[in-house]
Formats: C-alpha cells, structure tokens, sequence
C-alpha cells in the first residue's frame, strides 16, 4: 500500500472511530519487563484564569499537584470525589522581575466523571477552590516569590545549618515549583532558586529544608549566588548573568514525588547543571539527575540515591533541542513517569507543541551517583554535554504522546498554530495519579496532567495591585486512564507459632508495575476477642525480601511513627480493629513488586496462636 494512502487510512479509522462513540485502541510500552498501557485521554476539566482565591489574588495555575489518597472516591455511578491540592509558581513577573508573591498551596475539591468515548464538553473534572494557605517562616513573616540577592550572605536562619535564598526585603525567596502530601499532613515543596526542598506544616509553616550536594548550588564568584537574574525593581542584576556551576536560572528543582507511604522523596532538576552541559544552552542540557532522599528522619532526610536521566531530544528550526522537565511520580523505587516539554504552545511565540509527552523512566541499571565525587562541582557528569564513560543513564520510553491529535479531538482541543482558547498552553508542569477503583480493573490508574498559566488573565490581582496579561488562558487538567498492574486483595494465614524454626512463615508477591502500599499485621493477643485460646503473648513482625533482606520489623503496633495512617488504612481495607496498647504488630508500608515473606515469633522466644495478615491498602 503507497505510505500516502496508508497514512490516510490510518486517519480514516480514527476519525471513524471518535465519530462512531468507539474507544481507541490502548497503546502498550514495555521498559526493563514493565510493561503499561495508555488508554487514552478520558476527561478534561478547567479553572478560569480571573479565578482568585480567598486573598482576592489570582489563582495562579498548577506548577504542583498533590491528590490526597485518603479522601479518594469512587462513586456508584463510576464518577469520583476527592480532595486535590495544587501549588502555583512565583506570580507573575513586571518588566523581567520577580514580584513580591507570597508562595502558597490551594485546596480543592474535585468531581471527576470520566467520558471515555469523549465528549463536546471539558466539564469532566471539576475543580472547587475550598481554601489557600500562605507560606511563612516559624515568626509568620511570610516567604517571598522576588528574586534573591545575588550572594548568600544574610540568608541564615535559626534551626538551619545552611544559609536559604533571601530576597532584598529579608524575607526567604522561593520559586515554588513541585508539591508531596506526606502522609502526616505536612508537604515538601520543591524551589528552583536554591534549588532547595522545603518542608512545611499542614497550616504552611517552614518546618525545614534540604540542601542538595555542591553540584547543584548556583555559583557565582565561587560564592553560593541563589538569584536567577530576575533582579527586583532597584536591586541590581547578578554578575555574571549564569552562575558558573550548579544550577542554570529557573532550571532548578521541578519535579517532586514521594512513595506510597511518604518513607522516601524523590526530586528532579528541570535540566542538566550548569557543569554538566547546561552552560551551552537547550541543546546540550540533557543529562538531568534525579535525586532519591530517605525520609525514616523527616528532620534530617538522607541522600540515598543519584540517577542521570538523558531527557528526550526535538528538532525546531534544524537544530536539536532537549525537552524540560515539567513533573514526575513515583512508580516504585526503580520507573518512574516523567512529564517532558518543550516550550512551545497557547502563549509562546510559536503554538504548536514539537514534544510534549510522559516518559517511563527506568534506573535498574543506572549508576548510583549519591556520594561520588560527581556531587561535586569540580567533577561534571557530563562535561560539554557528553555523558562521562564511567556513568550509565536511565533507559526511558514514551507512554503517552500529549499532542496526539486523535485524542485531543475526543474534547475538541487542538495543538497547532491555531491559537484559540482550545489550544494547548506552553507550558506542562504537574502530575498527580488517582487509583481506578474499578473492581472490573484493579490495575487501572488516571493520571491528571495540569498546566502551569503564568497568571495569563487579562483581570488580574496581586501584590497590591491588578494587572493586565496579553491573553487568557485557562487552567487546564488532562486526564488520562492507564494499566500498571495487578492488584492483591488480601492473604491471612494461622498457625501455631514458636521460636526459631517453629516461628509462623507466610509468602506473597507484588506483582504489577507500581510500588503499592499494603497493611502487614502479625496477631496473637488481638485474637482473644474472638474466642481463641492460647494467643502468642507478644509477637514481633519482620519482612523480607527475595533476597532474605530484613525490609521492616515492629515490636508492638501502636509504637510506630504512622499509627494514625495505619488505623485507617485497616479500616479502609476491614481489617478488624487491634486493641489500644496491645501487643499485637502491625505496620503501614510501601513495597516494589516482588517476593516477600512475613515472620512471626514471639519477643521472648514462647510459642501459642498467631495470625498473619497482608492486606493492599487501594
């Protein structure tokens, strides 16, 4: 067949298919024997630009998203509730500066009625803006969005071992870009001006902040110079313009995740450092690096992982030219999806998008870079944008095209050099993932893409006064529906337990591609209530892995740091209540999929009556 006349064939079926109410087929990618499928685009939903919130200043897009597993619902009718929360950037900017925005989170509650077959509305997510929370240090001065002063010095904080980015007004300056709801209630925010982590309460106080290694730290002089050369009005611009090592300006921290049970934060650079390739502009930028922190101390989070992720590559205008990072989250401890861009689209100078898609990474093979000396600045990964030989990247493929026209078509949206209100905007920065809860599908997720407006309304407020952007456009929500694995509903096992060898063993498997969150509990004195006679008077409960590693133990149930969580996860998943203060063990963990077996025995080496409990918290 002519490749003229398969192409339109092709067309033919598609558009044959929309038109007839057919879904389109899944596509399937397999990465490092992962394999996921993209069911396509299954909703839309907007946020008008002049939405202001509680503080009559505009909204300000999604930069961050954050859903909150436990108020996640399915309904009877198939739709869904639940509660979001979102993180704008740093406002809007007057003649190339930062202004004065106080950073902040918004709450929002969302009803999602998903339209697989498309639809000529973009109503199927919808989005109320319940509350907003600014962000402030311990005294309640709040922080600041206005560009930091060239140089560190007056920066230091009590409680800080390290100065943070200060702006000329004294305030702390931070350029807000990824957002993680832990389990406690408490976030991570993730900066590009440090780039920094920022820990803050429920109520948007700084808790705390991390400090990437050397390599990352924007360096002019061979001082800490945390400006992006967006100086406020009056202040003077940094020199030089670029800081010679660390990050690039507004390249910093742009994507952030956690893992199911918040034990372990996830954090990406936008693009390459400077060292790294990042000094010879978009086209050689490409080795990005993920940083993995563990989070047993949540005051003192420990660097535990370092991955090179070669981002994907474009042509525009005969040149090639490197995606940036607009957000990611975790998967399981080794994939991870990526949301990558270029710059182009509804707002830029040039409206039809060349790439914009989400990524499968995946760092089994990857080389662990946390601790080398490639964490200094002295020592580039990739020196003029070429891979250091030493070094082996991540291995990455394309789950979902964004700019797939067969879908966008479904809501009536388009990516081309139209420009109207249903063109895609330039820049895609936030992802969140909401479990199907379709007993039909148990390994169906969706899989919310937001936009990041720049404040772009033609009514505007903020900073004390209103303003004027060239056009609208809205915040706009994707939401795509994909498969990622099996689902384990629960296993139990009784018996009776001794010491050593006789100790009570059972075995299970994670299977699937995402890390999944389960309740583990070994019973003896909970099993009175029901009549058993003869319980293990204190078990203790241990986990391991195929390799016979010990991943967790717990004594006594109600003496770990999430008993809050793990009170109702078991409710959420009917396991039956443990008595306050016994000496039952039970925990609240995330595990990557894989062989596990559970041990029970007693603290004191007696024997009597247990049971094993692995339940998958949905």
């Amino acid at each position: 067949m002519p490749r003229r006349l398969r192409r339109l064939t092709t067309f033919v079926c598609i558009a044959a298919a929309w038109i007839l109410g057919l879904p389109l087929a899944a596509q399937t990618v397999t990465l490092a024997g992962a394999t996921l499928t993209n069911k396509g685009l299954v909703g839309v939903g907007r946020i008008p630009a002049a939405q202001r919130d509680k503080f009559g200043e505009t909204f300000g897009s999604l930069s961050g998203l954050a859903l909150d597993p436990r108020s996640w619902r399915r309904n009877a009718d198939g739709s869904y509730t639940g509660t979001i929360y979102s993180q704008p950037d740093r406002g809007i900017t007057r003649s190339g500066a930062a202004t004065n925005y106080a950073p902040r989170t918004h709450r929002l509650s969302l009803s999602f009625a998903p339209a697989p077959n498309g639809a000529t509305t973009q109503s199927q997510l919808a989005f109320t803006l319940e509350d907003t929370t600014r962000l402030t240090e311990s005294t309640g001065t709040l922080l600041t969005s206005l560009d930091p002063v060239a140089n560190s010095t007056g920066g230091s904080r009590a409680g800080f071992a390290f100065n943070l980015p200060q702006a000329s007004n004294g305030r702390i300056s931070i350029d807000a870009e990824g957002l993680v709801l832990l389990p406690d209630g408490t976030f991570f925010i993730s900066d590009e001006y440090g780039p920094y982590v920022y820990r803050f309460s429920a109520t948007g106080t700084l808790l705390g902040a991390i400090r990437p290694p050397e390599a990352f730290i924007p360096k002019r002089n061979n001082r800490d110079s945390f400006s992006s050369d967006n100086a406020a009005a009056g202040q003077p611009a940094p020199s030089p313009s670029e800081p010679s090592t660390g990050r690039e300006n507004n390249q910093g921290f742009e994507g952030l995740t956690a893992s199911p049970d918040g034990r372990t934060l996830y954090v990406l650079m936008q693009s390459a450092t400077r060292q790294d390739g990042g000094a010879g502009g978009s086209t050689l930028r490409r080795y990005t690096r993920l940083l993995a922190y563990d989070l047993t101390s949540q005051t003192t989070p420990t660097l535990k992982g370092e991955w090179i992720l070669p981002l994907p590559l474009y042509t525009q205008g005969g040149l090639t030219q490197v995606a940036s990072v607009g957000d990611l989250v975790v998967l399981n401890s080794r994939q991870f999806l990526v949301l990558a861009r270029d710059g182009n689209g509804r707002g830029a100078s040039t409206t039809a998008s060349l790439y914009r898609a989400i990524v499968v990474y995946d760092v089994t093979a990857a080389t662990n870079l946390a601790g080398t000396a490639f964490d200094s600045a002295t020592t580039p990964v990739a020196p003029n944008g070429v891979l250091a030989t030493a070094v082996t990247p991540a291995t990455s493929a394309v789950l979902i095209d964004l700019n797939d026209s067969s879908q966008l078509v479904k809501f009536g949206l388009n990516n081309s050099s139209a420009d109207n209100a249903n063109t895609l905007s330039d820049k895609w920065e936030s992802l969140a993932l909401a479990p199907a809860l379709d007993p039909s599908a148990p390994d169906d997720f969706f899989l919310f893409v937001g936009n990041d407006n720049d404040f772009s309304t033609t009514d505007g407020f903020m900073d004390g006064s209103s303003f004027r952007a060239a056009q609208t456009t809205d915040t706009m929500v994707l939401a795509y529906r994909i498969t990622l694995g099996a689902r384990l509903i629960n296993i139990s096992s009784r018996a009776l337990t001794g010491a050593d060898g006789d100790a009570h063993f059972a075995g299970f498997v994670v299977q699937g591609i995402r890390a999944k969150t389960f309740v583990i509990r070994g019973i003896g004195p909970g099993l009175a209530a029901f009549g058993v006679a003869g319980t293990l008077p204190d078990p203790v409960l241990k986990i391991y892995d195929s390799a016979n590693r010990l991943v967790l133990t717990n004594d006594n149930w109600n003496d770990g740091a999430l008993v809050a969580d793990l009170r109702s996860a078991s409710a959420t998943v009917g396991a039956f209540a443990l008595p306050e203060g016994s000496k039952d063990a039970a925990v609240l963990i995330a595990l990557d999929p894989g062989a596990y077996s559970v041990q029970i025995a007693d603290s004191s080496g007696r024997s009597g009556v247990s049971l094993a409990e692995v339940y998958e918290v949905p």
